[in-house]
């Protein structure tokens, strides 16, 4: 199945999107504009999505819902499917899928896909990784589209200036059968942050700055766009890590204007856009932002000197320190909810208020996800890696977010520096993001983790998560404990 080449040819009208003639609209209601199909009442609308992706664990009830009424997929070349969350991430080849449950669903997906003539990436497609990584490196996700997906950071793709956001299996039925979603609209947040982030510091730990200072329901019911000279500075994989991990305080999308980095990176990735439509497409999407007069409903602003790396200490992403700092007390929290809730979350990562989390040692660490599996990511990891080993008594693995990844690691020589230095080099996948396949972590191990979530249990049973960036799980990987990077001398290849 040349599934590399059907899905380098998508293009859709719909992808480029003309500046809203209205004045005073926020990006965000431009992009809502353009996609309404019809106006259902003052709250919601009928939407028009550009592009939907499936993956094998939120898809089959949809595709069961479509048999039982005799219904057939609307726009079949307007979907993607990606095999990611419960296969193996191991070196064997070919991948076997050998938990029974899991190659089923693995199966299905793609018994449907051929079924229904949608693109796949399979177990074994030398393409295959994760969803949120696939889509943007093939030229998939463009300025001006709607990208929905069973998958709630579908937020991602903010970062090209489109609106993604996860939807549930339900609503994965209603829009393969009719390419739409009933959709409620959000409010409107801009969070503006300016100046340089400084050395030692990535879009990973502004993120959690911001989530820590206004909480993981601080952004609910909005959607958020991202603007200001700290934003404009960030390359695409650190706009899609901002974005990513945005859902993780409650926002409904996540928005940066479209700009030349951006629209830049899609072109380089979109053969099917010749020279012709290229200049078309770069003036369409210039225009794709919030007009001057807009109004949005909250504003906040953050400096970009204040952020340091920053590490969870808790069960939640706002749970989140920089690694300077001491591990919050209970009593200080807010309410007491908020209280019960820091009581909760310290027994369980089993810190105490008032220490450092420097020192902490970790028995794993896991770097890789859509959050954090980017080449960009990988090479940070590099420069920390450099001439040091994985302490002895920890186990790090790399799983890097798609089969191009992969291959340009190899290529600059990434992996055998990491394999070298004893590190796991494994094939893509979500992998340990989440407790779906066999990378798990063992009750009462603690993980140093470049993912997005830090819940109970969510790399295994009674695991302990640390958020971070791929800079400190490094530093923590050679160091055998919390560390902060700042402190080790980095060697750049």
């Amino acid at each position: 199945m040349d599934s590399a080449i059907r899905l380098r040819a998508f293009i859709h009208s719909n992808c480029i999107h003309p500046a809203n003639a209205m004045t005073g609209r926020t990006l965000y209601q431009k992009l809502v504009d353009s996609h309404t199909v019809v106006t259902l009442d003052a709250d919601n609308v009928l939407l028009y999505a550009d592009l939907h992706i499936m993956n094998e664990y939120t898809s089959p009830q949809a595709f069961a819902g479509l048999a039982e009424q005799g219904r057939k997929v609307a726009a079949p070349g307007q979907n993607l499917a990606v095999v990611d969350h419960i296969i193996p991430t191991h070196a064997e080849s070919p991948r076997v899928i050998q938990d029974p449950a899991s190659a089923l669903q693995a199966r299905n997906l793609k018994r449907n896909c051929d079924l229904h003539g949608i693109p796949l990436f399979d177990t074994n497609d030398p393409l295959q990784g994760i969803e949120h990584v696939i889509a943007p490196e093939h030229g998939m996700i463009r300025p001006g589209m709607v990208v929905l997906c069973g998958d709630s950071h579908t937020t991602t793709y903010g970062a090209f200036g489109a609106l993604g956001f996860g939807i549930g299996t339900s609503e994965v039925e209603h829009v393969l059968a009719t390419q739409t979603l009933v959709y409620r609209l959000a409010r409107d947040m801009r969070i503006r942050v300016d100046g340089p982030l400084p050395s030692g510091t990535t879009s990973k730990d502004l993120i959690l700055h911001i989530i820590a200072r206004i909480s993981a329901q601080g952004a609910r019911g909005y959607a958020v766009e991202f603007t200001g000279s700290t934003i404009r500075a960030l390359s695409m994989e650190a706009r899609m890590t901002l974005c990513n991990m945005t859902v993780e305080a409650g926002a409904r999308g996540a928005l940066i204007a479209p700009d030349a980095t951006s629209i830049d990176y899609v072109l380089r990735r979109a053969p099917d856009i010749d020279a012709d439509m290229a200049e078309t497409a770069r003036r369409a999407w210039a225009g794709l932002r919030s007009d001057a007069d807009a109004g949005f409903d909250l504003e906040l602003a953050f400096d970009a000197a204040a952020v340091e790396p920053f590490v969870t200490w808790g069960t939640s992403p706002d749970q989140a320190i920089p690694v300077s700092a001491t591990v919050p007390q209970p009593a200080d929290a807010g309410d007491s909810n908020a209280r019960v809730s820091a009581e909760r979350a310290l027994e369980y990562i089993g810190v105490t208020p008032g220490v450092s989390l420097q020192g902490l040692p970790v028995q794993r660490v896991f770097i890789g996800s859509c959050t954090n599996g980017r080449i960009e990511d990988l090479r940070q990891v590099a420069a920390v890696v450099r001439g040091r080993r994985v302490a002895p008594g920890v186990r790090a693995m790399v799983v890097p977010g798609s089969g191009a990844v992969r291959d340009q690691a190899e290529a600059e020589g990434i992996a055998a520096l990491l394999i070298d230095a004893g590190f796991e080099w494994r094939k893509p996948g979500c992998s340990m993001c989440l407790a779906m396949n066999d990378d798990v972590l063992a009750p009462g191990e603690r993980c140093a983790s470049t993912t997005n979530r830090n819940f109970e249990g969510r790399q295994g049973r009674a695991g302990r998560t640390h958020l971070m960036s791929p800079a400190m799980a490094a530093a923590a990987a050679v160091t055998g404990c919390i560390t902060d990077v700042r402190e080790l001398e980095i060697q750049h290849g």
